[in-house]
């Protein structure tokens, strides 16, 4: 009765549920490589090494068709998937070998080095494959899938090969967390410390033959780089900690492979490598847009409140300076009137943005509107002091160090006066130490004629 009820359920639901057998076997395989993939692919692209992954992926081909001619001319099947991979793996290791031959020993760049070894080799085995399938009495059909992959004939012992192979990969980046990050990020340093440089480059060469080997099976060796591309650059934009990072695309990488098999699984005659990929690319997308520390949607939010937050320093740093030239005794300038007319004209400003601009500081309790005219609140008199402080500090800074003329260094001020951190407000406070005032506002720059005269 229980499996009759099973047999009466529709596809996609035996599908998420995994009830079916192959489904739940190529589902797992696809998973972990894809999480190796992400895993590996996050030190492969901080290390700016990416397209490496795409000669070593077109170099496995030639040692697939030599592989399966060596094991059908000892009597074997030749289709034996340990046997494959092998031959997979000495090809591409003799092509990553190539490249950095190639890199270190010629003037070519690293784009030439990697477009000269992915042709010859895959070349080659193109043509390795044409005499394997033109041998009398041997039956080289399915070798073809090495090219674009077909994850939906993966076997169970298929399966545990990729995805044994996928957790020691895993497992070697997690162990070796500390040694790449240095390597990635200095190599220089890394060596002048006693690391062995060398070697663990070497060993994340080898890392990326391993996921670029066992990923032949599901993707192919041209959709391969995708996994191994794909998952860091999505997870990039998500966060700037490298553990999270190597978490999210591990993640990314999985659900590609879950995903990627469970839409081919449904839809029939869709290759599941080219689901796969899409799958990743559709992540990469989201991540694109909504990625909290580097997307575009909220890199144009930070944006958006960036130019609001400058465009309501220069109209209270502009009051300010209206009120402060309109003083006539050491009074607080908070009460003077200053004409909304006058701060139009100040900047050329349109009366409709300044009106907004008021309106909001006015919300924010930092300026009264009087009729046609506007004034500073207490508080907002010591918010413009400090908003104008930093500006003459910046003005100060460009005229003593700089060498900005005095004609220009009121607008570069404008551009870099909301980044002054506290060491910078610190020694340039050191130039002001002769100056008193009751409230702590440089005099203008524009006032004095020389550096000398400032800092006396």
């Amino acid at each position: 009765m229980i499996e009759l009820l099973a047999a009466q359920q529709p596809d996609w639901l035996r599908l998420v549920t995994l009830q079916d057998y192959n489904a739940r076997v190529v589902l797992a395989g696809t998973s972990l490589l894809g999480m190796a993939c992400g895993l590996v692919g996050t030190f492969l692209l901080l290390r700016k090494r990416a397209l490496l992954s795409d000669a070593v992926a077109h170099a496995t081909l030639p040692g697939v068709v030599i592989a399966f001619m060596v094991m059908v001319a000892a009597g074997m099947t030749g289709r034996a998937l340990p046997g494959l991979l092998a031959g997979a793996a000495v090809t591409g290791v003799l092509g990553m070998l190539a490249v950095v031959a190639i890199q270190r020993w010629s003037p070519l760049k690293d784009d030439a080095a990697l477009g000269i070894v992915l042709s010859v080799f895959f070349g080659f085995g193109v043509s390795l494959l044409g005499v394997a399938m033109r041998l009398e009495g041997v039956n080289a059909a399915g070798l073809s899938s090495f090219i674009y992959g077909k994850a939906a004939s993966m076997l169970l012992a298929d399966a545990m090969v990729i995805g044994v192979a996928a957790l020691l990969a895993a497992a070697a980046c997690l162990l070796l967390f500390k040694e790449l990050t240095l390597l990635c990020f200095d190599p220089a340093l890394a060596a002048s410390q006693g690391w062995p440089a060398g070697v663990l480059d070497v060993l994340l060469m080898g890392l990326t033959v391993a996921v670029t080997v066992i990923g032949l099976q599901a993707v192919g060796l041209i959709l391969v780089v995708a996994l191994l591309v794909i998952p860091p650059a999505a997870a990039r934009f998500w966060t700037d900690n490298l553990r999270k990072m190597i978490a999210i695309a591990g993640v990314v990488g999985a659900a590609s492979g879950a995903i990627g098999t469970i839409v081919s699984a449904l839809f029939a005659r869709l290759p599941a490598g080219a689901l796969i990929v899409l799958t990743a690319a559709s992540l990469f997308g989201l991540s694109l847009i909504f990625g909290r520390a580097r997307g575009l949607l909220w890199r144009a939010l930070e944006h958006r409140m960036l130019s609001k937050r400058v465009a309501r320093q220069h109209m209270l740093r502009a009051i300010y300076e209206i009120a402060e030239s309109s003083r006539t005794s050491d009074a607080r300038l908070s009460g003077i009137e200053i004409p909304i007319t006058a701060v139009v004209s100040k900047r050329s400003w349109d009366e409709k943005s300044v009106a907004a601009d008021i309106a909001r500081l006015a919300s924010d309790g930092l300026v009264t509107r009087r009729g046609d005219a506007v004034c500073l609140t207490r508080s907002g008199e010591d918010e413009a002091a400090r908003m104008v402080r930093n500006h003459r500090l910046w003005e100060i800074f460009l005229l003593t160090h700089a060498d900005i003329a005095p004609a220009q260094v009121d607008r570069d001020a404008d551009r870099i006066e909301h980044v002054l951190d506290e060491s910078m407000i610190d020694e340039l406070e050191s130039i002001l130490e002769a100056q008193t005032a009751r409230i702590p506002v440089p005099e203008s720059p524009h006032l004095l004629r020389t550096a000398e005269e400032l800092a006396k």
